[in-house]
This record gives structure tokens, sequence and C-alpha cells, in this order.
């Protein structure tokens, strides 16, 4: 069949190392030594849509600017891997995110989250996953769950100061009440889908069989007149552009465009497929027409944002919400590891900055970013408040961008998630009594990472390495993990592909991460991750996936005589209460386990 076939800590820790040049790595080669970051040693820690030839760099016209509130435009791609961008390495052509990287400011020392639903709920909300309840793995379809109620959400605090605030693309922070919709939770306008992933051209979904349904909204309504087959992608930069059209540039907006692309499922217009037939590996060709299509979308919202009078006064952020996963096609080479685990590779992204606003353009910042702190970052930008009494994880790292100031991040809690698998062979004991290693925790604390219980998959995957069949063929330095083996300790400045473990070398440096991953958890809340509920099928709700919870309906109790009682079933027969809206601000909330992502 044709590939075209296929579209239907809180103190400063000092450094003090010094800095030691390493030999090339295996397998690796100068230029990605000089992209992927400094190979030194040391110690951080003491011990103890429009045509393809459209060009991005056209002239602008002319914008009247009578706000000095930026525009602020943040695109989430999907699963894009870390090499997979031009500038990267990659042999996929992304000429659009190029341009705008190199004329804008490359975000080399940046991270998210390891899957879906955690990026998207960290960027909203500029908190981590154990401060939210969504430490363990993702929302799912038929899961009563949805991104904290009581949590301010980005568009909710850029409101207040006079920004219309729309999204395009995929929600993922769930849906099952209406109040846990995009509309309600801050954004004037929605377009796009609630779920996780689904076809590119039907916008239909099934989570196992006989749960099937429509995922395509239109702010609370299925967009059933949206359903014409155009591919995704398309169809978003499509709404994208409609949306500058018709607003008034001299009024702030916030567009946030979190195109689907390059999830799950491998499609793509045909046209795309031509300059990649020379890559073997089906699903990476596939991958890489959906890629070169994602790109194209770019450029032709950039050029609506110079069309309609948006681009002098804007701030474009680019993203992918986390690594990419070499089954699906992706490659996160030379980094170790991929999507859903916690080594570089699912959790370093590609990112950068592009506005005409900074102060240093055509630059590389090496400072620690993460996605908590877009939330804060943009607040300020926009010249809103946050609340004192509101403890965020990010930080405001603008003139860490833009000026190249130190970031006021020393650290990143990668996530603690207490109820995934543990590992087999982790204890108190091997944490030094400070942290037991059996549960799955990530940390960055400057230059040093640790690692604790099952961090994922652990192999370095170049690209194509997977045969068309599936991963039945593997790279000849896989790694089994040592029997026992819990806790890791790396220099991520000096040896970003975490290649040599360091945890016997320096305990004292282990025992201070333990105790900050142990201050951490003690400001966790429950995990949140609800059993299935039945009710959640979309058979049950017109064939659309779509909000489905309501208060059980209970008999109304009266303090009668028995023969009131027969007289009233009489004339009323069994009496109940009218159903009523919760009166707690956050979601259904349950910590008992299911399947693991």
């Amino acid at each position: 069949m044709s590939d075209s076939a296929q579209q239907p800590l809180p103190q400063a820790w000092v450094w003090r190392g010094k800095m030691v040049a390493l030999g090339v790595l295996a397998g690796f080669w100068v230029p990605s030594l000089l992209t992927y970051g400094y190979l030194c040693w040391g110690q951080g820690l003491e011990e103890e849509e429009g045509p393809q030839g459209a060009h991005v760099g056209e002239r602008a016209e002319a914008s009247t600017t009578a706000t000095s509130q930026p525009h602020l435009i943040f695109i989430l791609a999907d699963d894009q891997g870390f090499r997979d961008v031009g500038y990267h390495g990659s042999e996929i052509k992304t000429p659009t995110l190029d341009k705008l990287a190199a004329e804008g400011v490359k975000l080399e020392n940046y991270y998210v989250q390891p899957i879906c639903t955690p990026s998207r709920s960290q960027f909203i909300t500029g908190k981590y996953q154990i401060h939210t309840g969504l430490q363990h793995s993702i929302i799912r379809p038929t899961q009563p769950n949805c991104l904290p109620l009581d949590k301010a959400t980005l568009p909710q605090k850029l409101k207040e100061v006079g920004y219309s605030t729309h999204m395009v693309g995929k929600w993922h922070l769930g849906f099952y009440r209406k109040e846990c919709m995009p509309t309600k939770r801050g954004f004037d306008t929605f377009f796009g889908s609630l779920l996780g992933s689904g076809d590119y051209y039907t916008h239909y979904k099934c989570d196992s069989p006989g749960m099937c349904g429509y995922d395509l909204y239109e702010n609370d309504n299925a967009a059933w007149d949206y359903d014409n087959g155009i591919y995704s992608t398309q169809m978003y930069t499509q709404r994208a552009q409609q949306i500058l059209a018709s607003h008034d540039p001299t009024k702030p907006v916030f567009l946030y465009i979190a195109y689907q692309a390059v999830h799950s499922p491998l499609q793509a217009p045909g046209r795309y497929f031509e300059q990649y037939r020379s890559i073997i590996n089906i699903n990476r060709r596939r991958y890489a027409a959906m890629l070169s299509c994602l790109d194209e979308a770019i450029n032709n919202v950039t050029l609506a944002l110079k069309k309609y009078g948006f681009y002098n006064n804007s701030i474009i952020i680019y993203s992918s919400d986390n690594g990419g996963q070499p089954t699906a096609g992706g490659s996160n080479w030379p980094l170790r590891g991929s999507k859903g685990t916690y080594w570089e590779g699912g959790i370093r992204a590609v990112g950068f900055v592009h506005s005409p606003l900074l102060k240093n353009k055509g630059t590389v910042c090496k400072e620690l970013v993460h996605i908590t702190d877009w939330y804060p970052t943009l607040i300020s930008l926009a010249e809103g408040q946050i609340d004192e009494d509101i403890q965020l994880d990010g930080y405001d790292v603008w003139e860490t961008i833009s000026e190249g100031l130190r970031s006021p991040r020393v650290d990143i809690l990668h996530n603690i998630d207490p109820i995934y698998t543990k590992a087999k062979n982790g204890s108190w004991a091997t944490g030094y009594g400070i942290w037991n290693t059996a549960i799955q925790s990530a940390i960055r604390v400057q230059h040093w990472k640790l690692l604790t219980g099952n961090p994922g998959y652990s192999d370095w995957v170049p690209p194509q390495s997977f045969s068309n069949l599936g991963p039945n063929r593997w790279h000849n330095e896989r790694i089994t993990l040592s029997t026992g083996k819990s806790i890791w300790l790396f220099n991520i400045t000096a040896d970003p592909y975490e290649r040599v473990d360091l945890s016997s070398r320096y305990p004292g440096i282990v025992k201070k991460l333990l105790r900050r991953l142990s201050q951490f958890n003690k400001t966790a809340v429950p995990v949140r991750y609800p059993p299935k509920d039945p009710r959640s099928n979309p058979g049950l709700n017109g064939g659309v996936w779509g909000p489905w919870y309501k208060e059980e309906k209970k008999k109304k109790k009266k303090k009668t005589s028995k023969t009131k009682e027969k007289k009233k079933k009489k004339t009323k027969a069994n009496s109940r209460t009218q159903p009523r809206i919760r009166s707690s601000a956050n979601c259904h909330s349950d910590a008992s386990s299911g399947k693991s992502f």
C-alpha cells in the first residue's frame, strides 16, 4: 500500500569543577557535540497552509500597536523528537522552524514532561504535577478526571488584563464535566479535539472495542459541520488564520495552537511524501511527511501574523510537549530514552522564541528553562498580576531569554509518581534511608540529575533503527539495566547523553538530591487517577466524546407519619431531588491506580 493511502534546592548550589573536554563519543560527530551541549566534567555540588514556496521572511505589513501588551502565540507540537528539527541535524526538512529559531532564541536546555497531559497541565497552570494530582500517566477518555477546577489557568489570568483568548487543537486536560471544557477554563473560543489522539481526517477515536466516537469540537459542541475529511494540521491552521483575520490587532490576543501532529496515527497528505522516498523505514517516512506539513502550517500562521498586523508586537513560542517515540517514527538521537521516560530523550524538548521584541536575537540560550515557566513569564509580559499566595513552580524567564541573563531556575522536579510500577529492587536502604528508590522519580539540580525507580525504556535509538515491522532489530548499544539498579546520577552538562552513571562515585550528592526529592514530596497532593466510568461511552452521548458526568439522583427523605407518607405516594411517586452541581471546586478524585502509560 502506498503512503498516500494512509490518509483515511532553594539555595543555590555552587559549581566548582573545571570544564574538561571529552573525546568524541562513539558514533557521534563534531556538529552534534556543538548542537547538543558542552561536553565537560566537574562537580556541581560539594561532596556530602499556503504554497510550499512561501517564506516567513516576507516583508510584514504595517501594524498598529495601540496596546503595550504583546500578542502571545504559543505553538505546541505533539511528540516531536529532540532530533527532529533541521537545526538539530535531522534529515527531515523544517525550513520554517529553522528560520524562526535562527532569527530568535533557541532554547537548548529546555525541559517538558515525558507525556501529553502533564506537559499541557504544567504549561497552563505553572505548577508541577505533584501539585495538581496529575503525576500519574495521562487523563484517559473514560476517566472522570480533569485539570483541577480550583487552579487559575493562564488564559483566565490573561483575560483579567484584557486579552482575547483562543485555543485551536488538542486539549487533553479532561472533559468529563462541562466545567472542565476549554471554554470554561479561560478560552473565549475553542476549536479542536478533547482527547489525546485520533484520526487526522475523520476525527474519530476508539479507546477500546466498542468505545468509539467523534472528537472534533467548536466551543462546547461537536463540530459536525467540519467533518469534511480535512487533514487536522491544515484545518487547525485555517482556523488560526481566521481568528487573526477577524481580530483587531490593536487589542491583545493570546492564541494557543496545540497541533495534533506528529502524534500517531501516522497520516499525512500524499504530496508531502515525495521528498522522503529515500527513507527506508516506512514509519520514519510517514513521520517526516507529517512534520513537513506541520512546518508549512507554521509558516502560514507566521504569514497571517504579518498580513493582519500582529507580527511586530508579537511573541511566538514554539515547543514540543514531550520526546519522540521511535516506534512511531520519532528520533531523540543522540539523547537517551524516548517518550514516556525520564531519560533526556523523553523530557528535553525542541523549543525556541521568535519575536521582534527580543533584545538579543539570533542567539542560543543554554540556561535552564522548564515548561512551567511560561505561565509567570507570559502573565508578566501581559502586564498581569500573580497573587502572592499562589505557590507557582514556574519562574519568569523573559530576561533570561531576551537579554541573556542567568536563569532564576536552579532545579526542576521532573516528577514523583507514587503509583507507577515499582522498581523490584528499590528500597529505603538503597536510598540511604532518605527515599524509597522503588518509586519512580527524577530531579535536576543545576548540572546534576538523579533518577530513582523505573525511569522507563533506556536505549539510545538512532533514526530509522526500527524496522518497518516494529522493534525487532535493536541498536547494538541497547542496555539491559543491571539487577538491583534503582538509582542513577548524571552530570547532564558534562554528559548530556547519560552514558556514565556517577551514583556510586558521588554518594554525598546523591543524598542531597534525595533530600530535595523528599522536600518536594511533602508538598504533593494525592494522585488523581480514577477508574473507568462506563457512562463515558460515546454511544450513550450521540456518538460523540464529551461531558457525561451527572450527579446521582437520591431519594428525598421526609419526616412525616406513615399515614401522610401513604397519601403522598398516591399523588406523587418516589419524590427525588433534582440533579445538582458539585459544590467542590475540584474534579472527581480517586487515587486508585490503573494501567500505566
